[in-house]
């Protein structure tokens, strides 16, 4: 199976294990991850001004582009995920936005909002199976007691995102299961861990982050993961009352897959 990849800015630079450890599993997992040839930055941020048409371009060619090569877009940074979705949204429900941008960039085509956006743990749920993941696994995770960290992007606004259930989701629980770990169940799993408030007051982001780290590590979590890079530097770098470590989900997934020797 073939899906047209965006990356984003991040995972090209302080996020390159998300992106590495997820091109290595998808090899072994029989997924093709075809790089767009010419993406730029989605914004990171989704804009919210009605009339703001300029910051969504970006996203939007992401789109055109994978609709072009007939593919799915496949996305990983739960940032990137959240704003090329919103975008996506737009395109199919807003007229107003929609005239505007396809007049901008003029295209042979216009662009409706056709393109369907994956992230890849969706892909791996719904398009590879845990039950095939279970199957691939050469070193299951045994024993390891791992708590999954959602965060604000990937599960809200509820009704376009579509991921999972905003306030009890299951797709990383299970997919702790299927590399053979232990899931950890804990109240603030989808708690927002203060986002870019640490730009503005570092000691929003440390108190949000240790109530999290407080409550996974409470339920006897031996590590936390996540998809976010965000997430990850907010909790690696500010939840500085817990020695647990905070690892990307695609790294377990590569460790269980044998791709990696711890």
């Amino acid at each position: 199976m073939k899906f047209s990849y965006y990356p984003g800015c991040t995972l090209k630079n302080k996020a390159s294990e998300l992106d590495s450890y997820a091109r290595k599993s998808a090899e072994v997992l029989g997924v093709t991850m075809e790089e767009l040839e010419e993406w730029q930055c989605c914004g990171a941020v989704y804009p919210l001004a009605k009339d703001e048409i300029a910051t969504k371009l970006s996203s939007v060619r992401a789109l055109v582009s994978a609709r072009d090569k007939g593919n799915d877009l496949l996305t990983l940074c739960s940032a990137c995920h959240h704003v090329i979705k919103m975008v996506n949204n737009d395109m199919q429900t807003d007229e107003d936005i929609r005239t505007k941008v396809n007049n901008y960039l003029g295209l042979d085509v216009p662009y409706e909002g056709e393109t369907k956006v994956v992230h890849y743990l969706e892909m791996l749920r719904d398009s590879v199976g845990f039950d095939e993941i279970k199957k691939k696994v050469v070193k299951p995770l045994k024993g390891v007691k791992i708590a999954p960290y959602y965060g604000c992007l990937l599960l809200r606004p509820s009704k376009v995102m579509a991921f999972d259930n905003p306030e009890n989701p299951t797709i990383m629980e299970d997919f702790i299961k299927a590399v053979g770990a232990e899931p950890v169940l804990y109240p603030y799993r989808n708690e927002c861990c203060g986002g870019y408030t640490v730009a503005e007051d570092k000691r929003i982001a440390q108190n949000k982050c240790n109530d999290i780290l407080a409550s996974a590590v409470g339920k006897g979590a031996d590590m936390v993961i996540t998809a976010c890079p965000l997430c990850m530097y907010n909790l690696s770098k500010n939840g500085t009352d817990f020695d647990v470590p905070v690892r990307y989900f695609t790294e377990i997934l590569a460790e269980a897959l044998g791709l990696k020797d711890e």
